[in-house]
């Protein structure tokens, strides 16, 4: 804290724009956002198009997304080329899909393999899926593993293709989504102990997705209502809405209806278009 201080003192009028960068980086890893923003603002001001970078990024981070996108553009400007990954998630962050489009776009003329698997989530969502399907083959061609397991995940939700298990295996631990298809693929072809044990390490190394199949496979195939309610908690603690709806479920079949109405009102204000049909049957 002291060192930082004293840094911060000697660096207060300095040119030394590498400099006032590295204390602003070590400011953030010490929790000090705001002291790190004026020192990445001040090597901005000083020219530098990694000061303007860094400053893209404290300013994202507090929220200021438009500020952010003002200070990635003269990053551009001055040759940071890796301000198109930052620029493009703000952007799609801002509701601007044609200029994150675009800035994902430069990120992979750039060299940059994570702006062009950006790009193909980004054309999936907008229901441009052979678009984003041409993208992510092309990364996993180059050897992008992230992108070949994305890639065997969306032909599994798309073809429930047994044929794909081999590329499923190889991706379950490179993209959460692949290996909750890879069990579902296992439980479809009667390997219930082996799926149980991919979603179960999924759970343990933190993976909000493995959480939702894993309930439905104990209340589903094992008949162990005790585990599934840990599971689909554990999966709303982790972030994942769409389990209020099958803990809802639970709670509703062992009676009771007030906790299961709460959960439903819950996943429907949340998005789960499920949850709030069965809240309209409840309640009509």
């Amino acid at each position: 804290m002291e060192d930082l201080d004293r840094r911060i003192r000697l660096l207060r009028t300095s040119r030394d724009t590498d400099a006032v960068i590295e204390l602003g980086c070590d400011l953030v890893d010490a929790g000090r956002g705001r002291e790190a923003e004026a020192c990445f603002r001040r090597a901005a001001e000083l020219g530098s198009p990694l000061g303007w970078f860094n400053l893209g990024n404290a300013l994202a981070a507090r929220g200021a997304a438009a500020e952010a996108v003002d200070a990635y553009e003269h990053a551009l400007a001055g040759g940071e080329s890796d301000a198109w990954l930052n620029l493009g998630l703000v952007l799609e962050d801002l509701g601007d899909l044609a200029g994150a489009e675009r800035a994902f776009r430069g990120a992979g003329a750039a060299g940059d393999p994570a702006g062009l698997l950006e790009l193909a989530f980004l054309l999936r969502e907008q229901g441009r899926a052979e678009e984003a399907a041409v993208v992510a083959a092309g990364l996993a061609q180059n050897g992008h593993d992230t992108a070949a397991a994305v890639l065997a995940s969306w032909r599994w939700a798309e073809t429930r293709d047994p044929a794909l298990e081999a590329q499923l295996r190889a991706g379950a631990g490179a993209f959460p989504a692949t290996r909750t298809a890879l069990a579902a693929l296992l439980r479809d072809t009667g390997r219930t102990g082996e799926a149980r044990w991919f979603l179960e390490c999924g759970a343990k190394r933190g993976e909000r997705e493995s959480w939702l199949p894993l309930g439905n496979l104990y209340v589903d195939d094992l008949g162990d209502v005790e585990s599934a309610e840990e599971a689909f908690r554990a999966g709303l603690a982790a972030g994942d809405p769409y389990c209020h709806h099958n803990l809802a479920v639970l709670l509703a079949g062992r009676g009771d209806l007030d906790g299961a109405i709460e959960h439903l009102r819950l996943g429907a204000a949340e998005g789960d278009e499920l949850a709030a049909r069965t809240l309209a049957d409840l309640e009509g």
